[in-house]
């Protein structure tokens, strides 16, 4: 059986898409992006090329798909910088936090702030208490 040129492009297209996506752990990025855009023109037919217009539409969208990328790396970057601030305002207080996995509330003097894997957690003796699981301070 003869493979049309057709059906070996969209092989192609489709092996180069899946190599790229499972790359970048299942996320369409830029590499997937381009190798995707590289292959649809490696094989697009000569008779009826892409769209100018198109081909602008998909370069615009690649854009704006980095420039939100960019920002949201950003924007991370700057609420840990606000969180980072907050907690060391922390350092020497007093704070009641949840225990995980148990209904009482811990409590003791905060010592330090560590930041593991993007996630800030405060020092309060031998526990790491996240932000979110701080529910009081205590005045000195």
């Amino acid at each position: 059986m003869a493979v049309s040129p057709v059906t070996s492009a969209l092989t192609n297209l489709g092996t180069n898409l899946n190599t790229a996506v499972s790359q970048s752990n299942n996320q369409l990025g830029k590499d997937a992006f381009l190798k995707l855009l590289a292959t649809q023109m490696r094989y697009q037919n000569p008779l009826d090329p892409i769209n100018n217009a198109d081909f602008i539409a998909q370069l615009s969208q690649f854009s704006t798909t980095e420039g939100v990328q960019q920002l949201n790396t950003n924007f991370s970057q700057m609420l840990l910088l606000q969180q980072m601030t907050q907690s060391a305002n922390l350092i020497g207080k007093t704070i009641l936090f949840d225990k995980p996995g148990s209904n009482f509330i811990g409590q003791g003097v905060v010592t330090a702030v560590k930041v593991d894997n993007g996630a800030l957690n405060l020092v309060v003796g031998q526990n790491f208490v996240a932000l979110s699981q701080v529910r009081g301070i205590k005045s000195q």
